[in-house]
C-alpha cells in the first residue's frame, strides 16, 4: 500500500513536469521564462527520484527498461561530461551561466527525464494520460497566446481596460507581440505545428466521440493560425510531411482491409488532408499568402543567428583543432569567436558574440568533438529504427497507437531540434516522449529487466546504499540550483539599479550565491562606474576619494581577472579587463595603457576577425603616445570591416595629429557617405574644410557585454 502512495506520488511528480513545461513561469517576477523552466524540471525530477527510490527501498524490487537506446543515451551523457572535464573552462562547460542549454548538467538532466519517463509511464494507461495533460497545456498555450494576438489589439491601446489587460496577460515578463510563455517567436511557431499533429494524431486514429472530435479539430485550425502568425518555413514542412504520412496510411489501410465505397468515403481522412493542403499553400506561396497574417498584426521576426552552414563551418574549425572531445559543451560563443566567417563583418552583426548554431543538435556536436557527434548519431539512428519497428508492428496488430503517437511527436521534436534553436522546452518534452515511447515499447515486448534484493543480504546491502546515494545526489543537485536560480533576481536587481550603491550589493549577492564570468564582469563593470562617478568631481578630490578610486580599481581589476580565471577563453572577459586599464590610464598614466594593450591583443587573438579590438588597441595606442601602432591597428580594423565608420574617423584623426589635413579631410569624407545623417561627423568634416575650427567627433569605444543570465540563441528563419 505505501509502495502504491509513493509510485503514484512519483508518477504525478513527472507527469506535472512534462505536461507544465510549455506554460510553467513566474509571472510578474524578473525571472526569464526559460529559468523557470529549469526550477520546474530540477525540482520536479527531484521529487520523482526520491519518491520512486521510497518506493523501491519499501518493495524491494527495482524494474526498469532494457533497451539500447537508453545506453546509446548514457553514451552521449559520458561523452559530454568527459568533453566538460577536459574542457579550458569547465565550469562554463558544466553548467553555464544558468543552466544552459548545451552544458553538461542540462544534457545529463534531459536524459535523466528520458530515463525515470521510460521507468514511470510504461503502460498504454499511463501514456494516455500523458497525452491527454499534453493536449490540455496545447490548448492552454494556444488560446493564451491567440488572446495576446488576435483578441487584446481589439480592445485598442488607449482605454484604461485595454491597459488593464494587457498588463495581466503579459505576465511582468513578456515585453511585446512576439513575447511567449515558450522562448523564442520562431520556438512558438514548432510548437504550434507540434500541436497540431498531436491533435491530429488523436482525431485519426483514437476512437473519441463526435464532440471531442469536433473540439480537437477546432484546436487544430487554432494551431495552423498561430504557427501562420510565426510563419516559419520549417513549420510548413514538418506538418505538411506529417499530415501527408497520416493522409496516404488512413486511405490505404481502408482500401487494404477491402471497404466498400460508401465507407471508404465516410472514414476518409478530411482533416488531416484539408492540413496538408494549408501547409502546402503556406510552403509554396512564399511572402504573398504568409506574411498577410504577420503584417496585418505588425510583427516582425527579427530572430538572428548563425546559418547551418556557417554552424558547419564553425564545427569544421573546431574538430581540426580539437578533433576527439572538442572545446566542450557550451562552447559555441568561444568557437563562434575563433572560427566565424569573415563575411560576417559585412553585416550588422559583425560584433554578436552568438551563443547556438543553426539547430540545437547541431550547437552540440560542433562543441563536443568527433566522439560526441558520432555519439549523437548513434542515438538518432537506433530511435529511427526503434520508432520504425514499433509502428509498423503496432500497425500490423491494430493496437497500442500511443506508441506510434509518442514516436511521431517525438520525431516532429528531434527533427525541430536538429534545424532550429528551439531552446530547452521543446528538447525537454522530445526526451520526455521518447522515454515513454521506449517505456511503452519495452513492456510490451517483456524487455525489461527486474531485481529483487531484499532476500538477498549482498544485494540488498548494495542497492539500498545506491538508492540513498540516488536520492542524496538528487537533494544536493537541487538545492545547488535553487541557490543558483536564486541569484537571478539579485542579478537582475543590479542591471536595473538606479543607484550605484544598490546595484553593488546586489551584484554582491548574486556572487555569494553563484560565481560565474557575467555576474564578475558586471560587478567590474559597476566599479568602473563607481570610479568614474568620483573621478568625475575633478581635481578637487579629498584624501578618501582618492582612496575609493583606488580601492574601485582593485576591485574592477580582480573581478575581471576572476572572471578570466573561470573562462579564460571567452574574449569579452579581456575586452573589459583592456576597458578597466584604459579608464586607469587616463586617470594615472602610462603604464595602465601597457596593461590595457595586453589585455586588448589577448581579446583580439581569441577573436581574430573583431574589428572592433583592432580599434579598441588603435585608440589606446594613440592615447599611448604609438601614433605607427594606432595606424597600423586602425587599418587592420578596416581591412577587416571596408564600411567601419569609427575605424575612419580614427584614421582622420591620426593624420590631423601628423599635420596631415588633406588625408583626414579623405578619411573623413568617406566616413559621412558611409553615414551621411551623423551630425557630429558633418561638423567634422566642416571642421576640416575650415581648419580655424577644432572640433572633432566624440568616437566611443563600448564593451560588449551580455545582461542576461540566460542566453537566448536565435537563429535565421
Amino acid at each position: 500500500m505505501r509502495t502504491n502512495i509513493f509510485d503514484r506520488l512519483s508518477f504525478l511528480s513527472l507527469f506535472l513536469v512534462i505536461i507544465l513545461l510549455p506554460i510553467f513561469c513566474l509571472p510578474f517576477t524578473n525571472f526569464p521564462v526559460e529559468a523557470s523552466k529549469g526550477l520546474l524540471l530540477v525540482t520536479g525530477l527531484t521529487a520523482c527520484i526520491i519518491f520512486w527510490a521510497i518506493a523501491r527501498f519499501v518493495d524491494g524490487k527495482i524494474v526498469f527498461p532494457k533497451s539500447r537506446l537508453i545506453g546509446a543515451g548514457a553514451i552521449v551523457v559520458l561523452i559530454t561530461f568527459l568533453s566538460a572535464l577536459f574542457s579550458v573552462s569547465r565550469e562554463s562547460s558544466l553548467f553555464g551561466s544558468m543552466f544552459d542549454v548545451g552544458s553538461f548538467w542540462f544534457i545529463f538532466a534531459s536524459f535523466i527525464l528520458l530515463f525515470m519517463s521510460a521507468v514511470v509511464f510504461r503502460t498504454p494507461k499511463h501514456a494516455k494520460m500523458v497525452l491527454l495533460g499534453s493536449i490540455l497545456a496545447s490548448a492552454f498555450v494556444l488560446l493564451f497566446q491567440g488572446f495576446r494576438l488576435f483578441i487584446l489589439p481589439i480592445f485598442g491601446s488607449t482605454s484604461k481596460l485595454a491597459f488593464v489587460l494587457d498588463k495581466v496577460f503579459s505576465l511582468g515578463i513578456l515585453a511585446d507581440k512576439t513575447g511567449n510563455i515558450l522562448g523564442s517567436w520562431n520556438a512558438l511557431g514548432l510548437f504550434a505545428g507540434f500541436s497540431g499533429l498531436m491533435f491530429l494524431l488523436v482525431v485519426e486514429f483514437f476512437p473519441i466521440s463526435k464532440v471531442e472530435k469536433v473540439f480537437l479539430q477546432i484546436f487544430i485550425l487554432l494551431s495552423i493560425l498561430l504557427a501562420a502568425s510565426v510563419n516559419f518555413t520549417l513549420v510548413w514542412i514538418l506538418l505538411g510531411i506529417s499530415s501527408l504520412i497520416i493522409f496516404v496510411y488512413k486511405v490505404s489501410i481502408h482500401r487494404g482491409e477491402g471497404e466498400d465505397s460508401e465507407k471508404r468515403k465516410k472514414n476518409f481522412p478530411l482533416t488531416s488532408f484539408v492540413v496538408m493542403i494549408i501547409a502546402l499553400l503556406f510552403f509554396i506561396s512564399g511572402p504573398f499568402v504568409g506574411s498577410f497574417i504577420p503584417n496585418h498584426l505588425n510583427i516582425s521576426n527579427t530572430e538572428v543567428g548563425p546559418s547551418f552552414g556557417a554552424t558547419m563551418s564553425i564545427t569544421k574549425g573546431v574538430l581540426l583543432k580539437h578533433p576527439v572531445l572538442g572545446l566542450g559543451p557550451n562552447r559555441f560563443g568561444e568557437a563562434w569567436s575563433m572560427y566565424k566567417p569573415a563575411v560576417v563583418n559585412n553585416t550588422q552583426f559583425w560584433d554578436t558574440s552568438f551563443n547556438s548554431g543553426s539547430g540545437l543538435w547541431t550547437t552540440f556536436v560542433s562543441t563536443i568533438g568527433l566522439l560526441g557527434a558520432l555519439s549523437w548519431i548513434l542515438f538518432f539512428v537506433l530511435f529511427l529504427i526503434m520508432g520504425v519497428k514499433s509502428v509498423f508492428s503496432s500497425i500490423k496488430n491494430e493496437t497500442n497507437w500511443e506508441m506510434m503517437a509518442f514516436f511521431v511527436l517525438s520525431l516532429y521534436l528531434f527533427i525541430s531540434s536538429f534545424f532550429y534553436f528551439t531552446g530547452a522546452v521543446i528538447f525537454l518534452i522530445s526526451f520526455a516522449f521518447t522515454g515513454i515511447f521506449i517505456g511503452l515499447v519495452t513492456s510490451s515486448s517483456n524487455k525489461e529487466v527486474s531485481m529483487s534484493f531484499l532476500n538477498d543480504h549482498r544485494k540488498s546491502f548494495f542497492s539500498i546504499l545506491v538508492i540513498i546515494l540516488l536520492v542524496v545526489l538528487s537533494v544536493s543537485t537541487a538545492f545547488t540550483y535553487i541557490e543558483r536560480f536564486v541569484s537571478v533576481s539579485y542579478f537582475n536587481k543590479a542591471i536595473n539599479a538606479q543607484t550605484e550603491p544598490v546595484a553593488e550589493n546586489s551584484i554582491v549577492t548574486a556572487l555569494s550565491l553563484y560565481s560565474n564570468d557575467l555576474y564578475l564582469r558586471t560587478y567590474s563593470q559597476i566599479q568602473l562606474v563607481k570610479l568614474s562617478i568620483i573621478a568625475n568631481k575633478g581635481s578637487n578630490l579629498s584624501d578618501s576619494d582618492k582612496t575609493n578610486i583606488q580601492t574601485a580599481f582593485t576591485n574592477a581589476v580582480n573581478g575581471t581577472q576572476l572572471a578570466i580565471q573561470y573562462d579564460p577563453q571567452n574574449y569579452l572577459n579581456y575586452q573589459l579587463l583592456g576597458s578597466v586599464y584604459q579608464t586607469a590610464g587616463s586617470l594615472s598614466g602610462k603604464d595602465a595603457y601597457d596593461s590595457a594593450i595586453k589585455a586588448y591583443q589577448t581579446a583580439s587573438s581569441l577573436n581574430p576577425l573583431n574589428p572592433g579590438l583592432e580599434l579598441s588597441l588603435a585608440g589606446v595606442s594613440f592615447i599611448n603616445g604609438d601614433v605607427s601602432g594606432a595606424q597600423t591597428y586602425a587599418n587592420q580594423a578596416l581591412t577587416l570591416k571596408p564600411d567601419y565608420v569609427d575605424a575612419l574617423v580614427t584614421l582622420s584623426q591620426i593624420a590631423k595629429s601628423q599635420g596631415n589635413n588633406s588625408q583626414a579631410l579623405s578619411y573623413a569624407q568617406s566616413a559621412l557617405a558611409l553615414s551621411p545623417s551623423d551630425s557630429n561627423l558633418i561638423q567634422y568634416v566642416n571642421s576640416l574644410n575650415n581648419p580655424v575650427s577644432s572640433t572633432s567627433p566624440a568616437t566611443t569605444q563600448t564593451t560588449s557585454t551580455s545582461t542576461t543570465p540566460s542566453s537566448a540563441s536565435k537563429t535565421k528563419k
